[in-house]
C-alpha cells in the first residue's frame, strides 16, 4: 500500500508517529507496573534504560547552552519512571522466580550481581550504598540548588533583558522576528531552570525509593525463600540478597549517569563551543600554568618511597605540553609581526618612491585636492577600531547597516552611507558623529566594557566608571564584563560598546531627518512613486510644484518628526492644493491634516483615548492677538508671555511623561506653526498637533491646561 492509497486514519498516525511516542511509553510504563514480564523483556528494558542515560549524558556534554536540551526535564522524569517501572517488574519476578537461581530475573541482573560484584553480597550492599550516596548527597543535591539559584536568577534578570531586547529594537540592531525570538528565549530559560529544579525532586526521590526497594527485596526474599520454598537462611540470604543488589545496581547506575547529566547542563556557562572544548581550551591554554604543575608534580616524584616512575612521567608530560604550546603561541606571533613588518616596508618604500618622484618639482594644485565633505561622518579613536574592523570582529558595520535599512522602512527614504575613519586627535576610546562635516554627537565607549543605563527603576549600584547615556542622557556606568549578570539582575539595561555608539548613531539621523534629506533623495522618491504612478508624479512635479519646493515640504514634515512613507496621500493632497498656493508652509499644513491619521498612530500606537494637553482659552486669544500684530511670527509674542509658556508647558510635558503618556499639545490649526516653532528648541520631545488633524473616531482627553494660572 502507497502513500497515495492510505486511509485518513493511517495517514494521521503516519504523520503524527513521533507526537505518539510519549503516549505509548506511558502506556508501556504502566503496563511494566501492572503486568509481569518475562526476564528477556526484563534484559531487553533494562539495556534500553543502561543506553537512554548514556545517549543524555552524551547530549548534555555537546549542548551548547542549556536551551538546546529543553526537553532535559520531561526526561529526566520519564527515565524516573522507567526506572522505577522496571524496579516494580523485577521485583515481581525476584519474589517469585528467585528461589530458581541468580539468573531468574535476567541476564543483565545476573551480570551486574556477578561480574560487577564478584557474586559478594557484601561486596554488593556496600558498592550499592556508596553509588546511592553520591548519586543522592552530590550530584543531585548539587545540580538541584544549582537549578534552583539559576530559576531564581533568571526571573529576576528578565525585566533588564526584556528591555535590552527593546532597545536593540529601538536602536535598529534587530528586528521583530528577532526580538519577539529573544522574547521567547528569556521566558524559556527562566521556565526551563524552574522545571529542573522541579525534575531534580524525582532524581532524589529515585535515589530513596531505590534503597527501600533494595532492602523490601532482601526482607521479602528471604521470607519467600525460606517459609515458601523451604529454603536454608544461607541459600535464600545468597539468591534473594545477589538478585535484589545486582537489581538495585542495574537501575542506580542510570540514575547516577543521569544526575551527572542534569549537573553539567545547569551548571555550565552558555559560550559557542561545546562543554569538552570549553573545558580543554580554558584549562590547558596557559603554558605557565602547565610548568608550574610539572614541576610540583617532578618534585613529588623525587621523593624517597613515592611511586617515582608515574610522578615523573607525568611530569615530562606536563611540562612537554607547556612546552609545545608556548611555541606554537611564538610561532604565531612571529608571523603577525613578519606580516605587519612587510606591510610596514611596503608602505614606506611607496612613499619614498613617491617623496623621490615629487622632490623634483612640487605638483600643482588640482581640482583632486578639493575633497567632498560627507553627509554623515563617524570618527573613531584608536581604541574603537576594532569595532569598525571586520577582520578583528567588529560588528558596528553591520549594526549601521541595520540603522539604515529600519530608518528606511520607518521614516521612508534612504538615509546617506555613514563614513567611518579613525581620528588620532580624539581620545583612545571617544568617537565623533558628523553631519555635513559638522559635529552634532560625541562620546566615550570603552571596548570590551558595558555601559549599564538606569532606565530610572534600577536598584543598588555599581563598580565603575560614573557616566550618563549619550543618546538619551540617562544615568549610566561603564562596568566590566564580569558584572554584566548582576547589572541586569538589578534592572539595569546593558548595553556593549558597539550597541552604545549605533544607539546614539540612530537617535541623531532620526532627529536630524529633515537635513539629511536632500533633492537627490527627493528625486530618487519621486523616481520609485513613479514605478508605480507615473501620472501622478509627472503632473505635479514640475508641472505645478518645483522640487525645491516639494523638498521644502518634506523637510517640514521631518522637522517635527512626521514620517513620508506614505508619499502617494503626500502627493495628492499636494496636488490638490498646490493651485491654491504655492506656500510651502501652507501646503505643509493641508499634508498634515491628510497624514492625520498615521500621525496620530505614530504618537500613540496603543490607540484608543488621546490624552493631551491644551491652552487655556485667554492666553488662545493673546496668542491670536499677538500673531495678527506679528504677522504669524514668534517675534510678536511679548517675552514675558513668551516665558511663561515655555516654562507651563515644560512642567505639563513632565506631568505626561510621568503619567507614560507621549507629551503632546493640541492647539488650533492657526496656532499650531506657530507654538511648534517656538516649542521645538526647548522641548524636542513635545509634539504639537492641531485639532483638524485628529481624526473624528478618537476620543480627546485634556490632562493638563497651558496657562490657566
Amino acid at each position: 500500500m502507497n502513500a497515495l492509497n492510505m486511509p485518513p486514519w493511517m495517514k494521521g498516525i503516519a504523520g503524527n508517529g513521533q507526537a505518539l511516542a510519549a503516549p505509548i511509553l506511558i502506556i508501556m510504563l504502566l503496563a511494566m507496573m501492572i503486568l509481569p514480564l518475562p526476564s528477556f523483556v526484563l534484559d531487553l528494558f533494562f539495556s534500553f534504560n543502561i543506553a537512554l542515560s548514556i545517549i543524555v549524558l552524551l547530549t548534555s556534554l555537546y549542548t551548547i547552552k542549556p536551551l538546546d536540551f529543553m526537553a532535559f526535564p520531561t526526561v529526566l522524569l520519564v527515565s524516573t519512571m522507567l526506572r522505577l517501572s522496571l524496579n516494580v517488574a523485577s521485583t515481581r519476578v525476584v519474589l517469585t522466580e528467585g528461589h530458581t537461581g541468580p539468573d531468574a530475573a535476567g541476564k543483565v541482573i545476573e551480570a551486574f550481581g556477578h561480574f560487577l560484584i564478584g557474586g559478594n553480597y557484601t561486596v554488593g550492599i556496600v558498592v550499592f550504598v556508596i553509588l546511592t550516596i553520591i548519586n543522592f548527597v552530590v550530584v543531585t543535591k548539587g545540580a538541584g540548588r544549582i537549578a534552583e539559584v539559576g530559576a531564581r536568577f533568571a526571573l529576576d534578570a528578565m525585566p533588564g533583558k526584556q528591555m535590552a531586547i527593546d532597545a536593540d529594537l529601538n536602536a535598529g540592531l534587530i528586528g521583530e522576528p528577532e526580538a519577539k525570538r529573544r522574547r521567547n528565549e528569556v521566558s524559556q530559560e527562566a521556565e526551563f531552570y524552574g522545571a529542573m529544579d522541579g525534575a531534580s525532586k524525582y532524581v532524589r526521590g529515585d535515589a530513596v525509593a531505590g534503597i527501600l526497594v533494595t532492602v523490601i527485596n532482601v526482607v521479602g526474599g528471604l521470607l519467600v525463600g525460606m517459609i515458601q520454598h523451604d529454603m536454608g537462611f544461607a541459600d535464600a540470604l545468597k539468591n534473594y540478597v545477589l538478585l535484589a543488589i545486582g537489581d538495585g545496581l542495574v537501575a542506580q547506575i542510570p540514575s547516577l549517569v543521569i544526575s551527572i547529566a542534569a549537573g553539567i547542563v545547569v551548571s555550565r556557562v552558555a559560550s559557542e563551543t561545546d562543554i569538552g572544548t570549553q573545558v580543554i581550551s580554558q584549562l590547558f591554554a596557559k603554558p605557565q600554568v602547565l610548568f608550574i604543575t610539572g614541576g610540583i608534580i617532578g618534585g613529588l616524584g623525587l621523593i624517597p618511597g613515592m611511586p617515582n616512575l608515574v610522578f615523573i612521567l607525568l611530569a615530562s608530560t606536563l611540562i612537554g605540553s607547556g612546552y609545545l604550546l608556548q611555541k606554537k603561541a611564538r610561532e604565531k606571533a612571529e608571523g603577525v609581526a613578519t606580516q605587519e613588518a612587510g606591510g610596514a616596508g611596503g608602505g614606506g618604500a611607496a612613499g619614498a618612491a613617491a617623496g623621490a618622484q615629487a622632490a623634483p618639482e612640487q605638483e600643482e594644485a588640482t581640482w583632486q585636492d578639493v575633497l567632498a565633505v560627507d553627509t554623515l561622518g563617524l570618527e573613531v579613536g584608536y581604541r574603537l577600531i576594532p569595532l569598525v574592523d571586520k577582520t578583528q570582529g567588529g560588528e558596528l558595520l553591520k549594526r549601521i547597516k541595520g540603522i539604515r535599512k529600519k530608518f528606511a522602512q520607518e521614516v521612508g527614504f534612504l538615509a546617506p552611507p555613514v563614513h567611518i575613519r579613525d581620528n588620532l586627535e580624539l581620545k583612545p576610546s571617544a568617537y565623533r558623529i558628523t553631519l555635513k562635516g559638522v559635529e552634532v554627537g560625541t562620546g566615550e565607549a570603552f571596548n570590551g566594557q558595558y555601559l549599564a543605563i538606569n532606565p530610572g527603576m534600577a536598584s543598588g549600584t555599581l563598580p565603575g566608571m560614573v557616566t550618563t547615556d549619550p543618546a538619551f542622557g540617562l544615568p549610566a556606568i561603564w562596568i566590566d564584563a564580569s558584572l554584566r549578570d548582576q547589572a541586569t539582575g538589578m534592572g539595569y539595561t546593558v548595553v556593549d560598546a558597539g550597541t552604545v555608539v549605533a544607539t546614539h548613531l540612530n537617535h541623531l539621523i532620526t532627529s536630524h531627518a529633515s537635513e539629511l534629506l536632500g533633492r537627490a533623495e527627493v528625486q530618487s522618491l519621486l523616481d520609485h512613486l513613479g514605478k508605480d504612478s507615473p501620472k501622478l508624479v509627472e503632473d505635479l512635479v514640475p508641472k505645478m510644484l518645483s522640487l525645491s519646493a516639494l523638498q521644502k515640504v518634506l523637510q517640514n514634515l521631518l522637522a517635527e518628526g512626521v514620517h513620508i512613507r506614505d508619499m502617494r496621500t503626500i502627493i495628492e493632497t499636494l496636488a490638490e492644493f498646490t493651485p491654491h498656493t504655492q506656500d510651502p508652509n501652507e501646503l505643509t499644513a493641508q499634508v498634515r491634516v491628510a497624514l492625520g491619521r498615521a500621525i496620530v498612530q505614530q504618537l500613540f500606537p496603543a490607540g484608543g483615548e488621546l490624552s493631551v494637553m491644551t491652552l487655556d482659552n485667554r492666553l488662545e486669544r493673546l496668542l491670536m492677538q499677538a500673531m495678527t500684530s506679528g504677522g504669524g511670527d514668534a517675534a510678536g509674542i511679548e517675552p514675558g508671555l513668551a516665558d511663561t509658556i515655555a516654562q507651563q508647558a515644560a512642567a505639563a510635558t513632565q506631568q505626561q511623561e510621568a503619567l507614560g503618556v507621549t507629551p503632546v499639545l493640541l492647539v488650533p490649526g492657526v496656532l499650531r506653526p506657530l507654538l511648534s516653532k517656538f516649542l521645538r528648541r526647548a522641548l524636542p520631545q513635545l509634539k504639537v498637533l492641531s485639532h483638524s488633524e485628529i481624526p473624528e473616531t478618537k476620543t480627546i482627553r485634556v490632562t493638563s491646561l497651558v496657562g490657566a494660572q
